[in-house]
């Protein structure tokens, strides 16, 4: 087992504030909150050393069932609490990162609060921390469920699990696993009441020697050195916290001709707003101080990534956001990073998707990510209420839904033939909007997939671009099942198809509703859940009738008898197959009809109504002749043949099974020819003739071998 990441980090370098995204078999190397890469976190972790040793203790310390005398049936639960930006997720990082040899089976991360500071969905955690297990659960699966599945894929592990940013404990307990061998570290801002036996390690600001030297990892030693009081007073003005160090460090960095007192003077004039808390003023602080140095165009990019889906933005999405160029977007986001403001996201594969050599401008899927740092993120949308008009962020979203929506049709088409018309529909795109190669495109998909999941929820809770967002919905459904296939993609589509619901309801489209319920009602019978499978179906034929859709309202009807066939109540299931049978014989589909007389058949079979199964299958003999399809209608036949059987009619069916067999060699299907035959030799034994169906079974034997390769 490797580290795994669930959930959308989202802090920048130098804070750690969420989880390091990591690919299967590596750790991401992105900087820390002490400015240090990961990969040298032994020699570069700032300060923390008395809280690291105080959280190692509690680890060895005996737990309270421990002292009860006996074994605890729970994962022990430490808590790192402090405010955001204080260094708690580094300090988390660094404590996995001491531990990771003690626990073979590795690390599992998940952030538990999304980038607006709502609570994530935890039915949405656990399945993403089983994908990281490699654990399947089946679409639309209850968050009850889903959290059961965990524990019982954690169950005899020794694993670490860390969750992040966690709002309280009603996130955390559902996901607290039941084996005392995996251990689960937790950060967040204030206690778990209701979790039993939890070590908490309350964090404060950074002692004044550990803030200098993480100022100077930014802004280099020598202005330090220079001038050490003042440094002592700028650690003490951003409070011991690593996020604003960081952010008052990078300030200075980029101005060489500065001194520290300049950073001094500089944090000191920020206005405050009066009702701001103590605790929160230095960060305020910093990030005004960072936000207000920049140009206005790139002022204005720092506030709109507040709307990227999941916190994670890339050039295409803030270029789309801004209304800038692609580049210009991309070398903004790199001076972020820089200043502190943008975290890099760590690829999420060891292979890179290849380049186009035969081209300068880079492939969408090598584009680098960024997240928005969790303690930024609500300084940055207050910015935002106050610089932007609702109009302009309104026409902010709208333009990145349509530039993903382009980017989708894209990755969708690297799925396609290279002479298929959506590939050459694509060919005529921008470069910058398409991709390389089929494994560049699904790259790009699979590392952006939770945003772009997030972009359809975002956008169909806000209620005013429905047209974009069905587009976006109907795109994305298209390329999950490119590249993914149905079955893998099916909890994804089941997201999907429920926001469709939700769109269709509200705007009143009953075409689309019922289209989604049809979608939601299949995945739900494909999990067992037959009953809402039922409901469901019910409310499409009901939206279908209402508009005339036959399609829709055939699909129904079929589905409601084959839901009905899988519960064995075969009355219900004819019948609601023989509704759809006149639906399609009312409109001449022949085809179908013969199919579904054969469904009629075989519900009657399976209900011991031998005369009513004769004629449906008859029925679908005649329909199959008329058609001119003799391979279905050596099938009927064939079934017409064993209903004789059931019924006690073996000569009967002996003479139906040798006319099925001649349509069979008509139709030239060996294997229904091979199953014939082995059907006639049982039938002649029961008959009494042995010798003869000893020469019809070694046919049927020797056929069969030969249509089974």
């Amino acid at each position: 087992m490797t580290d795994q990441a669930v959930g959308g980090g989202h802090l920048p370098p130098g804070m750690a504030e969420g989880p390091v995204t990591a690919a299967p078999g590596q750790r991401a190397p992105g900087p820390r909150a002490d400015g240090a890469s990961a990969r040298h976190s032994t020699t570069g972790f700032t300060g923390r050393r008395r809280e690291l040793k105080e959280l190692h203790a509690d680890i060895a310390r005996a737990g309270l069932d421990t002292l009860s005398g006996r074994k605890g049936t729970r994962s022990r639960v430490l808590l790192i609490a402090g405010r955001p930006g204080s260094g708690r997720t580094a300090l988390a990082e660094e404590l996995l990162r001491e531990l990771a040899d003690g626990h073979p089976d590795g690390v599992l991360r998940a952030t538990l609060t999304g980038p607006g500071g709502e609570p994530a969905d935890t039915g949405r955690t656990a399945r993403d921390l089983l994908a990281a297990l490699g654990a399947d659960a089946p679409p639309g699966a209850a968050e009850d469920e889903l959290a059961e599945q965990l524990r019982e894929a954690l169950a005899g592990r020794r694993a670490l699990l860390f969750l992040d940013d966690a709002p309280g404990a009603e996130q955390v307990e559902p996901l607290l696993p039941d084996a005392p061998d995996c251990l689960v570290v937790v950060v967040s801002q204030g206690p778990l009441t209701g979790i039993p036996d939890v070590r908490p390690c309350a964090l404060g600001g950074l002692d004044s020697a550990a803030g200098v030297e993480l100022l100077s990892r930014y802004a280099g030693p020598t202005r330090i050195t220079v001038d050490p009081r003042t440094a002592d007073s700028v650690a003490e003005e951003c409070g011991g916290q690593p996020a604003a160090l960081v952010l008052a460090g990078a300030w200075l960095a980029a101005r060489p001709k500065s001194s520290v007192a300049d950073l001094y003077q500089a944090l000191r004039a920020v206005d405050l707003p009066p009702d701001l808390p103590t605790g929160a003023r230095p960060l305020f602080r910093a990030f005004r101080l960072a936000h207000d140095a920049l140009p206005a165009p790139a002022a204005r990019i720092l506030r709109l990534i507040t709307l990227a889906p999941g916190g994670l933005v890339d050039a295409h999405i803030a270029s789309a956001l801004a209304g800038c160029s692609v580049a210009a977007a991309a070398t903004t986001l790199a001076d972020f990073t820089a200043l502190g403001l943008l975290r890099p996201v760590a690829p999420e594969d060891d292979e890179a998707p290849a380049a186009d050599a035969g081209t300068g401008a880079p492939d969408p899927a090598l584009r680098p990510r960024y997240r928005l740092p969790g303690c930024l993120d609500p300084l940055a949308r207050e910015l935002l209420r106050e610089h932007e008009r609702p109009a302009d962020i309104q026409l902010a979203r709208a333009r990145m839904l349509e530039r993903t929506v382009r980017l989708l049709q894209s990755c969708r088409a690297m799925g396609e033939p290279a002479d298929s018309p959506a590939r050459e529909k694509v060919d005529g795109l921008p470069r910058s909007l398409r991709f390389c190669s089929r494994g560049a495109a699904a790259h790009w998909l699979r590392s952006r997939r939770g945003a772009l999941l997030d972009a359809a929820r975002i956008a169909v809770a806000d209620g005013e671009l429905d047209t974009l967002d069905r587009r976006l919905m109907a795109a994305l459904t298209r390329t999950l099942l490119v590249h993914q296939g149905p079955e893998a993609a099916a909890p994804d589509l089941y997201a999907l198809h429920g926001l469709v619901l939700q769109v269709a309801e509200r705007r009143e489209l009953p075409r689309e509703k019922a289209a989604a319920l049809l979608n939601l009602a299949d995945l739900d019978g494909q999990a067992g859940r037959t009953a809402q499978a039922l409901t469901r179906y019910r409310g499409a034929l009901e939206a279908a009738r209402s508009v005339q859709d036959p399609v829709a309202t055939g699909r129904a009807l079929e589905s409601l008898g084959g839901t009905y066939t899988a519960l064995g109540d075969w009355q219900r299931a004819a019948d609601w197959y023989g509704r759809a049978l006149e639906l399609r014989l009312a409109r001449g589909e022949s085809g179908d009809a013969a199919r579904l007389q054969g469904r009629i058949g075989g519900a009657h079979t399976y209900a011991g109504r031998w005369g009513e199964a004769l004629k449906a299958w008859r029925a679908a003999v005649g329909t199959y002749r008329r058609t001119g399809d003799v391979a279905g209608q050596a099938r009927a036949t064939g079934e017409v043949a064993r209903v004789q059987e059931y019924a006690g009619r073996p000569e009967e069916a002996l003479r139906t099974c040798l006319e099925a067999l001649g349509i069979a060699r008509k139709a030239g299907d060996g294997r229904l020819e091979a199953a014939l035959q082995l059907r006639i030799a049982d039938t002649l034994d029961r008959l009494g003739d042995p010798a003869a169906a000893r020469l019809h079974r070694a046919v049927g034997e020797r056929l069969l071998e030969d249509h089974s390769e």
